[in-house]
């Protein structure tokens, strides 16, 4: 029986990275609320959301499936940067983040229909942002208007201009899925994509 891949989230970011992979999936929303834990470091929170996702996606499944869940946490240290929103919200995070180092912690879960975890990771992307004056982020912001990307970086677009530097090991990190880290835990759950192998989730 053929196994259904599923991409629980509504991220057009993510639904476009993942597509790179060249497998077929189902885009749904996990319904997940994205609650805050005082206790946890960003990068906790990253991997407990895309746990939570991954599971809700699982009961709104039917046939065998395996389905990726993914978060992703802004932060500057333990100072989180969420989805801005809007302009005044965008506005004040990239002030804060004028000539800093932003981290940004991506986190995928693996499950199968049953809600079983089949593998876990995190990867995390940092970057440099130039000195910005308000004039440059006023510019930015009407502009590309990123109020639905984490520290409102859209840096595939014009945002790359806001940037001085970067480390890690895969970008696409920042942009929402790191599809160095999902390939290997494909791999791990049965699925093997440089051979061809099938998906063994039973």
């Amino acid at each position: 029986m053929t196994t259904l891949i599923i991409l629980a989230s509504t991220s057009s970011y993510r639904s476009k990275l993942l597509s790179q992979l060249g497998l077929p999936f189902t885009q749904i929303d996990p319904r997940v609320i994205e609650t805050i834990q005082l206790s946890e470091d960003p990068r906790q929170r990253a991997s407990r959301l895309a746990t939570d996702k991954a599971i809700a996606g699982a009961a709104l499944t039917g046939p065998p499936a395996l389905i990726i869940g993914s978060d992703q946490v802004a932060h500057i240290n333990s100072r989180i940067f969420s989805k801005p929103g809007n302009y005044e919200t965008a506005f004040k995070q990239l002030r804060q983040s004028s000539d800093q180092w932003v981290s940004f912690s991506t986190a995928i879960s693996l499950c199968n229909q049953s809600g079983s975890i089949l593998a876990t990771g995190l990867d995390t992307y940092e970057i440099k942002f130039r000195p910005l004056t308000d004039k440059a982020i006023e510019h930015y912001l009407t502009t590309e208007q990123p109020y639905d990307c984490a520290g409102s970086i859209k840096a595939e677009a014009l945002g790359i201009t806001l940037i001085a530097e970067t480390r890690g090991k895969d970008i696409n990190t920042l942009y929402g899925l790191p599809l160095i880290l999902l390939v290997d835990l494909l791999a791990e759950a049965g699925l093997d994509l440089l051979n061809y192998s099938q998906i063994l989730l039973d």
